[in-house]
């Protein structure tokens, strides 16, 4: 059985307002068996969709390979966006060493609502991925129903958007469940009516396309 530890503590901030929250990096950054490509950060992976899509969005300029220079980058960006990062997932066993969330097996949750009760700043938690099983907003949904808080829908339509009142700050945070940035998640949007729409008005439309329409608003605002 394969231990996945998270290798990396919550990048958080005293001004950031927005939370990017996931669960796990693959093993190989658990064991420290990166790639060439790979960034020694969230979201570091080589196969990652989330920094393209944030690069794209925000003509970054980013570095994808294994140097600080490439790590400062990331983080230079996050603090002048005022965003933080805070996965879900602190470790989780494993008896195929891959990064499926469906593979996680005696799951440890990080306390996601005494970190934002440690940085009341944060008003928008961004979910990368839905509520399918092991997802971050699945173990979300999980601490919020054991601590007796509601989640109110805001739209049901994707990205589902809810929002919950934090019983210790009494802020109103807002929750937002984007289409996760990971290869697995192709199949679902080529599923959806409104990616089908703009691939047929645009045959160049791609899932990456889809995806940086989708984050612009959120990362955004």
């Amino acid at each position: 059985m394969f231990l996945h530890t998270h290798p990396y503590q919550p990048f958080l901030f005293s001004e950031a307002t927005k939370l990017i929250v996931g669960t796990l990096p693959p093993p190989r950054f658990t064991t420290g068996e990166l790639k060439l490509e790979d960034v020694d950060f969230c979201y570091g992976s080589k196969n990652g969709m989330l920094w393209p899509i944030l690069d794209k969005i925000f003509h970054l300029d980013l570095k994808f390979e294994t140097t600080k220079f490439a790590i400062e980058q990331r983080k230079n960006f996050l603090l002048d966006q005022k965003i933080g990062v805070c996965d879900i997932v602190a470790s989780a066993e494993r008896t195929k060493i891959d990064a499926s969330d469906l593979g996680m097996q005696n799951v440890q949750l990080r306390d996601m609502l005494f970190y934002l009760s440690e940085y009341p700043n944060v008003k928008t938690i961004l979910f990368m991925g839905g509520n399918s099983k092991n997802g971050p907003e699945y173990f979300f949904r999980k601490l919020v129903k054991e601590s007796n808080l509601e989640l109110s829908v805001i739209s049901d339509v994707v990205p589902r958007i809810h929002e919950f009142v934090h019983p210790s700050t009494k802020n109103s945070i807002r929750t937002v469940s984007l289409t996760a940035p990971s290869g697995a998640a192709n199949r679902a949007i080529g599923s959806l009516a409104d990616y089908k729409r703009l691939k047929k008005e645009n045959p160049q439309f791609n899932t990456m396309d889809y995806r940086v329409m989708q984050y612009r608003p959120f990362f955004e605002m």
